[in-house]
């Protein structure tokens, strides 16, 4: 039993399938990450056999090391800053490109308990780069500050919504899609 899959809110043996499945079809993954800190790629290695699948992953929590390991580029993440869908994209380019892996996630976001440059918390861009595919998604929590008398998200959870985006993303990339 997966103790990460229930922190972030996921079935264990969900993500213990979806490593089977990548295996069994010679899927790789690498993943950027900055507002997860990691948490995808952990919760991925925690299946025993995910080394078949998980090439590696890249914790760019700074702006500049999202250009420096990921190779985002630093003009868009001067004139847009480091939360945005386009950061995504590069971030999940970046962590394919640069892991050897045939897919890469990225994802980028604010999880408080501030506003980051005008972005408001629980905001949050994840995005998948394969051959020929880009897909990205944007989510901003129910109960988010901005709703009066709505419970303020916490950093975990919005977090961990992203995970489980990334996770049902993966899971959608189609069979041929490697």
């Amino acid at each position: 039993m997966s103790d990460l899959a229930a922190v972030v809110g996921v079935p264990a043996r969900s993500v213990t399938e979806l490593v089977a499945r990548l295996a069994s079809r010679g899927v790789t993954i690498a993943t950027a990450e900055s507002l997860t800190g990691g948490l995808l790629v952990a919760l991925l290695t925690e299946i025993p056999g995910s080394s078949a699948v998980v090439r590696g992953g890249l914790v760019v929590y700074a702006t500049e090391l999202k250009h420096v390991l990921a190779g985002v580029d630093p003009d868009l993440l001067a004139r847009r800053g480091p939360v945005d869908p386009a950061v995504a994209a590069q971030l999940a380019d970046g962590a394919r490109r640069r892991c050897g892996a045939d897919v890469g996630v990225g994802l980028t976001g604010v999880a408080g308990p501030d506003p980051q440059d005008g972005v408001p918390v629980g905001t949050w861009y994840c995005a998948i780069s394969g051959p020929g595919e880009h897909r990205q998604t944007r989510r901003g929590l129910p109960g988010a500050a901005t709703e009066p008398g709505a419970p303020r998200p916490t950093r975990g959870s919005i977090r961990a919504a992203a995970v489980r985006a990334a996770l049902q993303m993966v899971a959608n990339i189609p069979a041929t899609g490697s």
